[in-house]
């Protein structure tokens, strides 16, 4: 891991396309403005990580209901609502 010391205001790049900038500092929190393309995406650690675990058990629901043979796509829905909205 490179650790860098940046003031307020100060940048750093990665590659070409993306700059990273000190935006603000304040007591315990520093504010960092990202610059990048749109097909470079930047999420947050503890979002991204998030994401993955919702993905791993939609997979794993639909690993299950497919192994109960069951094709209606209302079955896999945890929130009691039908496909088109309505409830049960």
């Amino acid at each position: 891991m490179l650790v860098l010391a940046r003031r307020e205001g100060e940048s750093l790049r990665i590659g070409p396309d993306v700059r990273i900038t000190v935006v603000a500092l304040s007591s315990g929190h520093v504010k960092i403005g990202i610059e990048a393309p749109d097909d470079v995406f930047v999420h947050r650690e503890e979002v991204l990580r998030r994401l993955e675990e919702a993905n791993r058990e939609a997979a794993r629901a639909a690993a299950a209901l497919a192994c109960t043979g069951a094709s209606d796509v209302d079955a896999a829905r945890t929130d009691g609502a039908s496909e088109g909205g309505f409830t049960r």
